[in-house]
């Protein structure tokens, strides 16, 4: 299936069972909730798909329910991050014989590449398969920047399509924009910068706290692109106690609070994460109850 990059995307998360398995009932409720909603394609094994504490197995298993799942009507994205290019280009290649559509791609985990380093590493795995790339680019949580002059090089491969803008500059869209034009799509990947960002002419949006509201997300992107900037602003002022929760270290713990609270998603997390206790999980699901309490009509 061809990607357009443009949307909403959900960075999904996984779901587990209290013992520490697959929850595909849950995963299966939660994908017919992103579905219903109009979102423009599914992203497995992100950060918020606890990717780093997945097995091998258990990715395949996701991707392939989650294909049969979406048939065809979406496309499906699976993140690749990686520490060494060999593993990067093993795990893309697996990617396609799965039958994903499109792979997020990371700079290298763990080692800080420079400029050279990083380009021929998105370059080698760009030309190792044939699938769609968005770069996600996020010096904040990752530690390498991407930079306009490392895109200019990244130009010739053309399978490299979108950026996941996560920057949180969001005068970088505009630079990229000047820059490349349409060439590549940009995708704001930070929830409490979204609706800036749409307004500025950014393509899509890869959404955390969709997880749990899929329809206000949509309803925002869809607003926006509409012009009906008035109508987009209240909902996103309500929501953004909510998307403030996608820029903290625990946004998987979080999300999937909410996403309990909602109904479709639970607490369960992977080790090292655990779930939420205490003050701090009363804190958090104050944010969300007060939320609910307030939740707009769409």
């Amino acid at each position: 299936m061809n990607i357009t990059w443009k949307g909403v995307f959900p960075a999904i998360t996984t779901k587990f069972t209290e013992g520490d398995t697959l929850d595909f009932d849950l995963f299966e409720k939660n994908l017919d909730a992103q579905i219903s909603a109009g979102v423009n394609g599914i992203i497995l094994g992100g950060s918020l798909g606890e990717a780093s504490v997945l097995t091998e197995d258990e990715k395949e298993a996701l991707v392939l329910f989650t294909l049969k799942k979406v048939g065809g009507k979406i496309p499906v994205i699976l993140n690749i991050a990686e520490g060494s290019t060999k593993e990067a280009i093993r795990k893309a290649k697996l990617a396609k014989s799965w039958g994903v559509d499109g792979l997020m791609l990371l700079p290298p985990m763990r080692y800080k590449t420079d400029h050279r380093e990083t380009v021929t590493y998105f370059k080698t795995i760009a030309n190792a398969v044939d699938l769609q790339i968005m770069i996600y680019n996020n010096p904040i949580d990752y530690k390498t920047e991407i930079t306009l002059d490392m895109f200019e090089e990244l130009q010739e491969c053309t399978n490299i399509q979108a950026v996941k803008e996560s920057t949180r500059d969001v005068t970088n869209l505009t630079r990229m924009k000047n820059k490349f034009g349409d060439r590549y799509k940009m995708l704001c990947g930070v929830d409490t910068l979204a609706m800036e960002e749409l307004c500025l002419g950014a393509d899509g949006w890869v959404a955390g706290l969709v997880c749990a509201f899929p329809e206000e997300t949509v309803a925002i992107f869809n607003l926006v692109k509409a012009g009906k900037l008035e109508e987009a602003t209240k909902i996103y002022r309500w929501f953004m106690p909510l998307l403030e929760l996608d820029i903290h270290a625990k946004l998987v713990q979080y999300i999937k609070l909410a996403e309990t609270q909602v109904g479709i998603g639970s607490e369960y997390v992977r080790e090292p994460r655990l779930v939420l206790v205490g003050e701090e999980r009363t804190r958090i699901l104050q944010i969300i109850h007060t939320a609910l309490a307030n939740r707009p009509t769409l």
